[in-house]
């Protein structure tokens, strides 16, 4: 013999009927600590930062990035590289 049941109701309404605790607080403050999260690290991609960070090397770091641009643009003009 075979029963189907079949019940209609909300997920609420089925966690609550299994005794299930109510985790709706916990995942709102998740939600709200992983969108301020990604509204930081997006914020860190804004040409600005992106530059700040990039001048925060100081001019050796600049000098050097110079350089090696230098050297690749040079190599693949077929010119011999600067030394």
């Amino acid at each position: 013999m075979k029963i189907t049941v079949e019940i209609d109701c909300s997920p609420v309404e089925a966690r609550t009927f299994l005794g299930l605790p109510d985790v709706s607080e916990l995942n709102a403050r998740l939600v709200e600590e992983m969108q301020a999260r990604m509204n930081a690290n997006i914020a860190m991609l804004s040409p600005d930062e992106l530059v700040k960070n990039w001048t925060a090397f100081g001019a050796g770091a600049q000098e050097h990035f110079s350089k090696l641009m230098t050297q690749a643009a040079g190599m693949g003009m077929g010119a011999p590289r600067p030394k």
